[in-house]
């Protein structure tokens, strides 16, 4: 029988034992939240984050600061720094002109220009002026030595432009070349240059060849007593020269065999005007025709094209072979296409007979022509737009025309009155060098 006396165990017991677990758990706790060295640490890079300099690595800037010893101050008009930063020695240097200062301060004046300042002239004078006020930098020579802008001749600042000087051209000739029995006829076309560096050139009943390269001279053919040379032409690729006669034959020479390999009637008279377009060779004639001739077919002639009332004198094709431009006797300049038989422009503008004709190697459809002693003028078309674009009064008889294919220049030869060969800027018409031929 139990004990009255003794209660029975009640739930505060345990409760107790319960308190005393937690109150040791929180006292752990609480130790646990105490500081110690490492965290306190973390707290004080957290805390004083913006003077904290990490050990291992740099900090970055969101600000752009620029790497001023690499800038060209002489563009921002920086005056030239004192007499003894640029000298480049100091006290201690003793005069040598191999020490570091020296040879930094000869670097920086070739680099930058003789106006840029010393790193230590910085914080002084004109250097707390804005180096990046805008200055507009002058362009350089292309021929200067100086890759930086700087020759040591140039004026303060920046890079002096370099005036060019006028081209010189030669008042003499180089090769002057016999030539006996050379028609005195301004509508004949007896002197034309190849492709090889040969000249061509018909004298009476003969043609001659000059090789410009060897000077060597070789008699390409003589037609006989009852003929004669009006006019040849070199094909644009090969050694072909087509060869007009007075007899109204068009006769076709391989010039490195000196063989004539083809002979061509269908004109009446003398042929006095050829023009090569790749297979194709143009005739014209004093028959007031233009011929089409295919050398690789049987036929001596494809087409005729008719249109001029007096003797065709002039003949060339464009550069893309689409367009053969044509001059007369008759004052007119026609423009033919490939398929035509009748002319698809005329111009009407010149007042002598069209004998200089040059299509431009530079831009499409740009014609040039040349009247005779009653004209004098060169006149300039776009046949694109079909369009008179300029005229140039030259004084004296237009006998050729030829473009430069380096540069936009024209060169043209006149007989009577001043006998004179002018090259000319396009499309300014400005005189570059005049050449007068004595007669």
């Amino acid at each position: 029988m139990a004990d009255p006396t003794m209660s029975p165990p009640t739930q505060s017991q345990p409760n107790v034992a319960t308190s005393t677990t937690l109150r040791r758990q929180h006292h752990l706790n609480l130790e646990n939240l105490a500081p110690s060295p490492s965290s306190s640490e973390h707290v004080n890079r957290l805390v004083n984050s913006n003077h904290y300099i990490s050990p291992s690595r740099p900090i970055y800037s969101d600000r752009f600061i620029p790497c001023r010893s690499s800038s060209n101050f002489a563009l921002f008009n920086i005056s030239m720094p004192s007499q003894s930063a640029t000298a480049g020695s100091s006290p201690g240097d003793g005069g040598k002109e191999d020490n570091p200062s020296a040879y930094a301060a000869l670097l920086r004046n070739a680099l930058f220009g003789p106006q840029t300042p010393d790193k230590k002239d910085w914080g002084t004078g004109a250097a707390r002026r804005n180096i990046f006020r805008y200055k507009t930098e002058t362009r350089q020579s292309m021929h200067s030595p100086f890759p930086f802008g700087f020759d040591g001749l140039s004026g303060p600042g920046v890079s002096n432009v370099a005036i060019k000087a006028p081209r010189k051209v030669s008042r003499s000739p180089y090769k002057v070349l016999d030539a006996p029995a050379l028609h005195d006829d301004f509508y004949l076309n007896l002197v034309d240059w190849s492709s090889h560096n040969v000249l061509a050139v018909g004298l009476g009943t003969c043609v001659y060849l000059w090789n410009a390269c060897s000077s060597k001279v070789t008699k390409l053919c003589d037609l006989g007593n009852d003929d004669g040379v009006c006019s040849v032409g070199w094909a644009h690729r090969g050694t072909h020269l087509a060869v007009g006669t007075s007899n109204g034959k068009v006769q076709i020479w391989d010039a490195s065999c000196c063989k004539r390999i083809r002979a061509m009637e269908g004109h009446r008279l003398r042929v006095g005007a050829l023009a090569w377009s790749s297979s194709m060779l143009s005739s014209g004639s004093r028959d007031k025709s233009i011929l089409q001739r295919d050398i690789r077919a049987q036929e001596d002639f494809v087409s005729k094209l008719s249109g001029h009332k007096s003797e065709v004198c002039g003949l060339k094709w464009s550069y893309d072979n689409r367009e053969l431009a044509s001059g007369g006797n008759d004052n007119r300049l026609f423009v033919w296409n490939q398929h035509s038989t009748q002319p698809v422009l005329k111009y009407c503008e010149h007042t002598a007979a069209v004998k200089a004709i040059a299509w431009s190697p530079h831009l499409h459809g740009l014609l040039a022509s040349g009247g005779g002693t009653a004209d004098r003028c060169i006149r300039f078309w776009n046949t694109t737009t079909n369009s008179h674009l300029s005229c140039m009064d030259t004084g004296s008889q237009v006998c050729n025309l030829v473009w430069s294919k380096n540069v936009n220049e024209l060169v043209s030869t006149h007989g009577y009155s001043q006998n004179q060969i002018i090259v000319w800027r396009y499309p300014t018409m400005s005189k570059v060098s005049v050449f007068v031929m004595i007669a």
